[in-house]
């Protein structure tokens, strides 16, 4: 999350160009939205199961990274691709996720821009869709969220690769076991992966490579890979030490 957001803030500062990145998390982790409440997570359950637990600089509810690819796109707010509202952004970095999807052999779909979790949704951010996100058979499987701050635009977003999609309510709190399992019981019928939509695992780089190329062709875009830069990996030192690795920015209310 460090890196994502000094990603950024480089891109506006001049140190960086608009950046496309992907990236997977070792040890697994359950991220909450930005103003999730910290109640809805299970401390002691994430730490028996090996999770972390990180809280996103964008919002939307929990998410469980494992076995999975994540994007980020980061830039300034004026950049063609990232001016404008937004769901309107949504809506344009969805036209990259769908033609990457569809180089993979998916034929996925974007969730029309009336959907919304509304205020009655579960702590799952895979539950349901919402507006512009990407589902394949009718059940969701790209789930994105999105920030705009100091004049630059992050969006980020989870693609399972393989797995159990449920996996996320072991590290959730719930009021009973049977509610756990309604929860349980609702993923497994609305949340997919890539290897369920397919009928074959597909690794992270052949994932990786082909949401570029999506990407690329569907934003016209020029793509040249590099590592960090030496002011990124600066400051995103001090964004773990200073926010994401403290208790007053992961459990904030």
């Amino acid at each position: 999350m460090a890196v994502d957001e000094a990603i950024a803030e480089a891109t506006v500062a001049g140190h960086a160009l608009p950046t496309l990145r992907f990236y997977a998390w070792q040890p697994p982790c359950l991220s909450l939205g930005r103003n999730q409440p910290y109640a809805e997570v299970d401390a002691g359950r994430c730490a028996v199961r090996g999770y972390d637990i990180v809280r996103r600089p964008t919002g939307g509810r929990a998410i469980l990274h494992t076995d999975e690819l994540t994007y980020s796109v980061a830039g300034p707010a004026d950049e063609p691709r990232l001016r404008g509202g937004v769901l309107e952004v949504y809506h344009r970095l969805s036209a990259g996720l769908l033609e990457g999807l569809r180089r993979l052999g998916i034929e996925a779909q974007e969730t029309p821009a009336g959907n919304g979790t509304g205020a009655d949704g579960s702590a799952a951010c895979f539950e349901v869709p919402s507006a512009h996100e990407i589902t394949a058979g009718g059940r969701k499987l790209v789930g994105s969220a999105q920030c705009r701050q100091g004049g630059w635009v992050l969006q980020h977003g989870s693609l399972p690769l393989r797995g159990d999609v449920t996996r996320i309510v072991d590290g959730l709190a719930f009021a009973d076991q049977a509610e756990r399992e309604t929860l349980r019981q609702a993923l497994r019928r609305r949340a997919s992966t890539v290897a369920e939509v397919l009928g074959w695992e597909v690794s992270f780089v052949a994932a990786a490579e082909a949401l570029a190329a999506g990407f690329a062709a569907a934003l016209d875009l020029i793509l040249i890979p590099g590592p960090l830069s030496a002011w990124e990996q600066a400051r995103a030192a001090e964004l773990r030490r200073t926010k994401y690795t403290t208790t007053a920015w992961t459990q904030r209310r």
